[in-house]
């Protein structure tokens, strides 16, 4: 089973685009993050006729997460729990039906921060402690539990072409960085670095500057494993290719392949 997770970056913007990865990479289950669209005008219509089920939450303008399948849903929930006053549409979790075991997976768009000084940045830290805490819970139940998405941190130096530049960015703070550990340390495995230690892979490239022609990318994508789907795991990939389509995300795909 191929578990994807990409940030679209707008569903009408890109359906196009999108459409295209799906029929080139056919993953059983799709995670958007940044569709831009409330849940009654997202086109559902296109992605089911391609076979997939689709769950969203959406909000206008700007946030947005959805998840496709194609195996129907055994369970949906949205939101993440831990702040009820909390509006912005950031987590989606499913389960579905594996041939030997549920799998069951959280999408989220994690908030970018910046500016630092602003109240953007304690937003995300406290969106990461309530991330922390809900994956601990999630955890407990001994599932195969595949938590991915726009993570919005660079975990590592490596992750970055030109970690200098990133020093005072949310992203790269250590206060996110420190967390993001916090989250890996509750007994995850990190999909891609467990299959690939080099640096130079990235999943994102700004539009600006001419980032991408460059390769100035960094890695803010990732997929993590719950012990139960880590021992199932077979192989990853990030679809660089995707970067260079007409009308791009400024993201690519991530994906990776379990034995369920």
């Amino acid at each position: 089973m191929r578990i994807a997770s990409w940030n679209i970056n707008g569903v009408k913007a890109r359906l196009e685009t999108v459409l295209a990865w799906l029929k080139e990479a056919s993953p059983d289950v799709a995670c958007f993050q940044e569709i831009k669209s409330i849940d009654d005008n997202f086109p559902k219509a296109p992605f089911e006729e391609l076979g997939y089920h689709v769950e969203t939450h959406g909000q206008k303008g700007f946030n947005g997460v959805a998840l496709l399948s194609k195996h129907p849903f055994e369970e949906v929930n949205r939101r993440l729990p831990g702040d009820e006053e909390d509006e912005q549409a950031r987590y989606i979790e499913g389960v579905v039906a594996g041939k030997t075991q549920p799998l069951r997976f959280g999408c989220l768009y994690l908030p970018n921060g910046n500016p630092v000084e602003s109240e953007k940045f304690p937003y995300k830290l406290k969106w990461m402690d309530r991330l922390i805490e809900h994956a601990r819970d999630t955890l407990a139940r001994e599932e195969a539990f595949v938590l991915l998405g726009d993570y919005n941190v660079i975990p590592q130096k490596d992750d970055a072409a030109r970690p200098q530049d990133w020093v005072e960015d949310a992203l790269f703070k250590p206060e996110s960085r420190a967390r993001f550990r916090t989250l890996m340390n509750l007994g995850f495995t990190e999909a891609i670095r467990a299959t690939n230690k080099s640096s130079g892979i990235y999943t994102f490239w700004d539009y600006q500057a001419g980032a991408w022609q460059k390769d100035n990318g960094i890695r803010i994508d990732h997929l993590l494993l719950s012990p139960e789907a880590a021992s199932i795991l077979t192989s990853t990939g990030i679809d660089k290719h995707v970067r260079g389509w007409e009308k791009p995300s400024d993201h690519v795909p991530v994906w990776a392949d379990l034995s369920a």
